[in-house]
Protein backbone atom coordinates (compact mmCIF):
# COMPACT_ATOMS: atom_id res chain seq x y z
CA UNK A 1 0.00 0.00 0.00
CA UNK A 2 1.18 3.51 -0.66
CA UNK A 3 1.61 6.06 2.09
CA UNK A 4 -1.35 7.96 0.66
CA UNK A 5 -3.52 4.85 0.82
CA UNK A 6 -2.48 4.19 4.41
CA UNK A 7 -3.38 7.74 5.43
CA UNK A 8 -6.77 7.44 3.72
CA UNK A 9 -7.49 4.18 5.56
CA UNK A 10 -6.40 5.63 8.91
CA UNK A 11 -8.60 8.70 8.33
CA UNK A 12 -11.59 6.50 7.49
CA UNK A 13 -11.06 4.46 10.65
CA UNK A 14 -10.83 7.60 12.77
CA UNK A 15 -14.04 8.97 11.19
CA UNK A 16 -15.89 5.70 11.78
CA UNK A 17 -14.80 5.54 15.42
CA UNK A 18 -15.42 9.17 16.34
CA UNK A 19 -18.27 10.40 14.13
CA UNK A 20 -20.17 7.38 12.86
CA UNK A 21 -20.21 5.55 16.21
CA UNK A 22 -21.74 8.60 17.90
CA UNK A 23 -24.38 8.90 15.18
CA UNK A 24 -25.34 5.22 15.47
CA UNK A 25 -25.43 5.43 19.27
CA UNK A 26 -27.76 8.41 19.00
CA UNK A 27 -30.04 6.48 16.59
CA UNK A 28 -30.21 3.61 19.07
CA UNK A 29 -30.97 6.00 21.93
CA UNK A 30 -33.79 7.64 19.97
CA UNK A 31 -35.19 4.27 18.90
CA UNK A 32 -35.15 3.03 22.51
CA UNK A 33 -37.27 6.01 23.51
CA UNK A 34 -40.06 4.70 21.27
CA UNK A 35 -40.73 1.91 23.76
CA UNK A 36 -41.59 -1.70 22.91
CA UNK A 37 -38.55 -3.21 21.17
CA UNK A 38 -40.40 -6.23 19.79
CA UNK A 39 -42.08 -4.12 17.10
CA UNK A 40 -39.60 -1.27 16.88
CA UNK A 41 -38.26 -1.18 13.33
CA UNK A 42 -36.19 1.94 14.08
CA UNK A 43 -34.35 0.05 16.80
CA UNK A 44 -33.76 -2.95 14.53
CA UNK A 45 -32.42 -0.68 11.79
CA UNK A 46 -30.14 1.19 14.21
CA UNK A 47 -28.75 -2.07 15.61
CA UNK A 48 -28.17 -3.31 12.06
CA UNK A 49 -26.32 -0.06 11.24
CA UNK A 50 -24.22 -0.57 14.37
CA UNK A 51 -23.31 -4.14 13.34
CA UNK A 52 -22.28 -2.99 9.85
CA UNK A 53 -20.22 -0.14 11.31
CA UNK A 54 -18.41 -2.39 13.78
CA UNK A 55 -17.75 -4.90 11.02
CA UNK A 56 -16.15 -2.22 8.85
CA UNK A 57 -14.06 -0.97 11.79
CA UNK A 58 -12.84 -4.52 12.51
CA UNK A 59 -11.98 -5.06 8.82
CA UNK A 60 -9.94 -1.85 8.63
CA UNK A 61 -8.15 -2.61 11.90
CA UNK A 62 -7.25 -6.09 10.62
CA UNK A 63 -6.02 -4.60 7.36
CA UNK A 64 -3.88 -2.03 9.18
CA UNK A 65 -2.25 -4.76 11.27
CA UNK A 66 -0.98 -6.45 8.11
CA UNK A 67 -0.26 -3.43 5.95
CA UNK A 68 3.07 -2.96 4.24
CA UNK A 69 3.79 0.57 3.08
CA UNK A 70 5.77 0.89 -0.14
CA UNK A 71 9.05 2.76 0.10
CA UNK A 72 9.02 4.92 -3.02
CA UNK A 73 12.82 5.23 -2.96
CA UNK A 74 13.03 1.46 -3.57
CA UNK A 75 10.80 1.65 -6.63
CA UNK A 76 12.25 1.76 -10.09
CA UNK A 77 10.81 2.56 -13.47
CA UNK A 78 12.26 -0.55 -15.10
CA UNK A 79 9.30 -2.85 -14.46
CA UNK A 80 5.64 -2.42 -13.62
CA UNK A 81 4.93 -2.89 -9.91
CA UNK A 82 2.55 -1.55 -7.26
CA UNK A 83 3.08 2.20 -7.20
CA UNK A 84 4.08 2.46 -10.87
CA UNK A 85 2.37 4.90 -13.18
CA UNK A 86 2.09 3.22 -16.57
CA UNK A 87 0.99 4.22 -20.03
CA UNK A 88 -0.24 1.24 -22.01
CA UNK A 89 -1.82 0.61 -25.39
CA UNK A 90 -4.35 -2.07 -26.19
CA UNK A 91 -4.36 -4.14 -29.37
CA UNK A 92 -6.76 -1.63 -30.99
CA UNK A 93 -4.33 1.27 -30.51
CA UNK A 94 -6.19 2.93 -27.61
CA UNK A 95 -3.91 4.33 -24.88
CA UNK A 96 -4.55 4.27 -21.15
CA UNK A 97 -2.62 5.68 -18.20
CA UNK A 98 -2.96 3.98 -14.84
CA UNK A 99 -1.33 3.95 -11.46
CA UNK A 100 -0.99 0.41 -10.16
CA UNK A 101 -2.25 0.12 -6.59
CA UNK A 102 -3.20 -2.49 -4.06
CA UNK A 103 -6.78 -3.71 -4.11
CA UNK A 104 -7.84 -1.44 -1.26
CA UNK A 105 -6.69 1.71 -3.05
CA UNK A 106 -8.00 0.90 -6.51
CA UNK A 107 -10.30 3.46 -8.09
CA UNK A 108 -10.55 2.98 -11.86
CA UNK A 109 -12.45 6.27 -12.26
CA UNK A 110 -9.39 8.06 -10.90
CA UNK A 111 -6.92 6.03 -12.95
CA UNK A 112 -5.88 3.65 -10.15
CA UNK A 113 -6.15 -0.04 -10.94
CA UNK A 114 -5.38 -2.95 -8.67
CA UNK A 115 -2.46 -5.27 -9.22
CA UNK A 116 -5.10 -8.00 -8.84
CA UNK A 117 -7.34 -6.70 -11.65
CA UNK A 118 -7.16 -8.44 -15.04
CA UNK A 119 -5.21 -5.56 -16.63
CA UNK A 120 -3.02 -5.11 -13.55
CA UNK A 121 -2.12 -8.81 -13.48
CA UNK A 122 -1.37 -8.76 -17.21
CA UNK A 123 1.20 -5.96 -16.99
CA UNK A 124 2.78 -6.61 -13.57
CA UNK A 125 6.51 -7.20 -13.92
CA UNK A 126 6.64 -6.12 -17.57
CA UNK A 127 9.05 -3.52 -18.87
CA UNK A 128 8.62 -0.95 -21.66
CA UNK A 129 7.88 -2.64 -24.98
CA UNK A 130 6.64 -5.90 -23.48
CA UNK A 131 3.12 -7.20 -24.05
CA UNK A 132 0.73 -8.69 -21.50
CA UNK A 133 -2.54 -10.44 -22.13
CA UNK A 134 -5.64 -9.91 -20.01
CA UNK A 135 -8.93 -11.75 -19.98
CA UNK A 136 -11.56 -9.13 -19.17
CA UNK A 137 -14.67 -9.94 -17.08
CA UNK A 138 -16.75 -10.25 -20.26
CA UNK A 139 -14.36 -12.96 -21.53
CA UNK A 140 -12.62 -10.78 -24.11
CA UNK A 141 -8.87 -11.29 -24.39
CA UNK A 142 -6.95 -8.04 -24.85
CA UNK A 143 -3.22 -7.53 -25.35
CA UNK A 144 -1.60 -4.52 -23.70
CA UNK A 145 1.78 -3.07 -24.65
CA UNK A 146 3.67 -1.13 -22.00
CA UNK A 147 4.64 2.23 -23.49
CA UNK A 148 6.02 4.06 -20.45
CA UNK A 149 6.67 3.44 -16.75
CA UNK A 150 7.21 6.18 -14.19
CA UNK A 151 7.12 6.43 -10.41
Amino acid sequence: MTGEGLKKLQDELEHLKTVERKEVAEKIKVALSFGDLSENSEYDEAKNDQALLESRIAAIEAQLKNVRVLDESDMNAENVHVGSKVRIEDDKGKEFTYTISGATEADPFKGKISDESPVGKAIMGLSVGQVGEATLPNGTIVKYTVLEITR
